[in-house]
């Protein structure tokens, strides 16, 4: 997990920075960005936008060859992936003295499992995809096979289209029916819609905690994800 405390910086715009951060993505091109204004954001008035990003897991598996230990190491390669290209934004940030601070990856609170900062709802605004019948970021190319993270930055930028509906086919049900816990509710996802319209996320965060005292770690689950046939 990156969790970094904001640092102290200048007010003004940086009309390079954003030049600067595009320029890492020429060397990445594999992975999606895009940016958002972040003014519906508890952080909107700490930071004007949002630099987010969808990096494909290692292995982009299908339900054919899946396996929960090829998922979840998929998941890890594509977290250092971030990792690396993360601190390389920074180091822009810092050399042109611009406030920026990069919200944990994980809730914090185990009965709301919220997240102070959603990358799922920072992902639809800045254009990368809209959300599945899963609960998960879908993607043109990747559908949900990627790992998104964010960093909140106090500048302007040129800001992706905002998605508000979905565009998964009316008739694919494809991650309902192969959730084992039948936590899925079978909605179809607009930008209006709650998190608890599409999931129970309270029943899924308690089965795959299950797995938490025999491997020290929840159960990766990508079922619904592998399934999806979008991106394939």
């Amino acid at each position: 997990m990156i969790y970094l405390k904001p640092i102290t910086a200048f007010k003004e715009m940086h009309p390079v920075v954003e030049e600067k951060i595009r320029q890492i993505f020429l060397k990445y091109p594999n992975i999606l960005y895009g940016f958002t204004s972040i003014s519906y954001s508890q952080y909107a008035s700490q930071y004007r936008s949002a630099l987010v990003l969808a990096v494909p897991y290692g292995e982009q598996l299908t339900i054919k060859n899946y396996t929960e230990e090829r998922f979840e190491k998929g998941i890890q390669d594509a977290k250092k992936a971030l990792e690396e290209i993360v601190a390389q934004v920074e180091e822009i940030l810092n050399e042109q003295k611009v406030k920026y601070y990069i919200p944990p990856a994980a809730q914090s609170d185990e009965e709301e499992l919220i997240a102070p900062f959603s990358f799922k709802y920072a992902a639809v605004n800045a254009g990368l995809g809209w959300i599945g019948k899963n609960d998960v970021v879908i993607t043109e190319k990747y559908g949900p096979r990627v790992r998104l993270s964010a960093v909140l930055i106090d500048n302007p930028f040129v800001y992706g289209q905002r998605i508000t509906k979905s565009n998964c086919p009316d008739s694919c049900r494809k991650c309902v029916e192969i959730c084992s816990y039948n936590a899925l509710h079978d909605v179809k996802w607009d930008i209006d819609a709650l998190r608890d319209d599409l999931i129970d996320y309270k029943l899924c965060n308690q089965k795959r905690s299950l797995y938490i005292e025999k491997h020290g770690r929840k159960n990766a689950c990508g079922l619904c994800m592998v399934a999806c046939p979008i991106g394939i």
